[in-house]
């Protein structure tokens, strides 16, 4: 689903270059619209850059493919899902770790293989456990002056996304 869709002002769809990079994706992803102004201004440094970018929940692989546009070639892409079905973007490029966020072993496997992270963005499971968890386990792999950026917070205040759903 685009969320984009009908909410942006045509200035900002020409001035934002994630939400261009967004809109190229060949597959689909799912993003708040608030969310390409902050991509755009917290990642400017980075683009174009031999840069380290890890994405928990990839779904469809929408953002895999939008972060390879928008921070160009030499960005190293990894995704994380619990879908095991993913692992089928390797062939495009993209490093695929397959497991839990809420397990903190699956993390040390991943975090040792991986090494140093620049930019960590958590968009997986949108559960507020999954999501200290995620934090904690790789908070020492985030490079000084990375970032981890943790996407639907808000979740943690709705039905459904409680302790129960883990």
């Amino acid at each position: 689903m685009d969320y984009y869709r009908g909410h942006l002002s045509k200035q900002m769809e020409e001035e934002s270059t994630s939400l261009s990079a967004f809109k190229n994706s060949p597959r689909p992803s799912s993003k708040h619209t608030t969310y390409f102004s902050v991509y755009d201004h917290l990642f400017r440094s980075y683009r174009g850059k031999k840069i380290t970018l890890v994405e928990v929940g990839i779904l469809n692989g929408g953002s895999l493919f939008m972060w390879r546009e928008f921070f160009g070639p030499d960005a190293r892409i990894i995704g994380v899902d619990l879908n095991p079905e993913v692992v089928k973007f390797r062939e495009y490029g993209f490093e695929i770790f397959v497991g839990s966020q809420s397990d903190p072993n699956f993390w040390k496997e991943v975090t040792r293989e991986i090494g140093s992270i620049d930019i960590l963005i958590d968009d997986g499971g949108h559960n507020y456990i999954q999501q200290i968890v995620t934090a904690e386990c790789t908070l020492e792999n985030i490079s000084d002056g990375g970032l981890l950026i943790v996407e639907d917070t808000h979740t943690s205040y709705l039905e459904g996304f409680g302790t129960a759903s883990l």
